[in-house]
């Protein structure tokens, strides 16, 4: 963490700067705020499924009709069989278990995983923990824009004892899209399974069929958080390593009124998502021009154009993240800074180390679907003064 910095004596106060008149969220990346469609169907199945699924009385029957349901329609969405589809505690938990559960399946194949740099930091851990016993971790670089290298990452595939590969649909930090189908392509050649983390993109884009086993995060479609999505195609092999339990994937189980009200948040993303993308894609390429014209000494990264409709990161020297959230959140605006994945723990993003640029004062914007532009601009219009006041407490000026 950062050091304090102590107060600034009152002539070097920072001038007082225009507030909105509400909170503006700008930061709806893993945890979106929860529709009203969603919420109502949340409401409900509070009152028709708060039994145990698993009992035989009427009230279990009732809330396993719900969750059946619920698997139903997230498996209609996803274009897969609703048996393919398992609910995870969370989104960590549904990438942890598909990680474990695939190496182990595959154990006979090899013990190696193949990685790209930038994955969260959950697929990063448990590739180093299924790989302690033998194994080992092939992490494949990344360019300026996040994007792997692809016959890196292809040699990679080729080598022997492979067990496991994993590569992002889009990095939730900086947006940009990864080349799947072609990583894919060469994955099935080498016979070898690729685990798609789709947790920033399902709700957002059509994440299309290059993968093998998916997951996904309900909260970052507008879903209750946290719960995951795993689905996992016919013929790649799985197997549990834990305790005997009921449900051998997930033991305990999940929800039942946040998996209705996931599912129904995915359906109503999806019918508004052509509508969501134009607009919101148009928000962060005023974003990206705004900030490199407006702000000195700032570098705005990820591909400006084959990306996330929604997610925009830039870094500004001379400052750190955690300053710029704070003096932002002051004004109402609600930002993210560091990794998408472990922004708690205030270090530098891996994510942006791995690509070659700025890692500290980092600002990620992750725009809500009900973002209005007279907000967005807002943003826009504060931020240089911002930076500017935060600077000269550092005593950073007239750069």
């Amino acid at each position: 963490m950062s050091p304090a910095h102590p107060d600034p004596s009152p002539s070097a106060r920072p001038p007082d700067r225009p507030r909105p008149t509400h909170r503006v969220i700008l930061d709806a990346s893993g945890h979106a705020p929860l529709p009203l469609v969603a919420r109502e169907a949340f409401l409900e199945a509070l009152d028709q499924g708060w039994a145990d699924p698993r009992r035989l009385h009427a009230e279990g029957r009732r809330a396993r009709m719900l969750l059946d349901g619920a698997r139903e329609a997230l498996a209609a969405v996803v274009g897969v069989r609703t048996q393919d589809v398992d609910l995870a505690p969370s989104h960590v938990a549904a990438l942890h278990g598909a990680v474990r559960q695939v190496a182990r399946g595959r154990r006979r194949a090899g013990r190696d995983v193949v990685v790209g740099a930038v994955e969260r930091a959950a697929v990063l851990h448990a590739a180093d923990f299924v790989t302690a016993d033998g194994g080992a971790r092939q992490t494949i670089a990344v360019d300026g824009y996040g994007r792997v290298d692809v016959d890196s990452y292809m040699h990679a595939l080729d080598a022997p004892g492979v067990a496991l590969a994993a590569l992002q649909h889009a990095n939730g930090e900086v947006g940009t899209l990864q080349p799947l189908d072609t990583v894919h392509a060469a994955a099935r050649r080498a016979g070898v399974p690729l685990l798609v983390d789709a947790g920033a993109s399902v709700g957002h884009l059509d994440v299309g069929d290059a993968w093998d086993v998916l997951v996904a995060d309900a909260g970052d479609w507008g879903g209750p958080a946290p719960l995951g999505l795993l689905v996992t195609r016919p013929g790649v092999r799985r197997s549990p390593d834990g305790p005997q339990d009921e449900d051998r994937w997930f033991p305990g189980g999940v929800s039942v009124p946040a998996a209705l009200a996931a599912a129904v948040a995915l359906q109503s993303a999806v019918q508004a998502r052509a509508e969501s993308d134009t607009r919101r894609r148009a928000l962060v390429d005023r974003v990206r021009a705004r900030v490199g014209a407006e702000v000195p000494d700032t570098e705005v990264v990820g591909d400006p154009v084959d990306r996330l409709p929604h997610v925009v990161t830039f870094s500004c020297l001379y400052v750190d993240g955690e300053a710029l959230v704070g003096a932002l959140d002051t004004l109402g605006f609600a930002v993210g800074s560091g990794s998408a994945c472990t922004s708690s723990t205030l270090e530098p993003s891996h994510v942006l180390a791995a690509m070659g640029v700025l890692t500290h004062g980092n600002v990620r914007l992750a725009l809500p679907r009900d973002v209005q532009e007279q907000d967005v601009e807002a943003f826009l219009d504060a931020l240089p003064g911002v930076v500017r006041d935060v600077r000269a407490v550092l005593g950073v000026e007239d750069l």
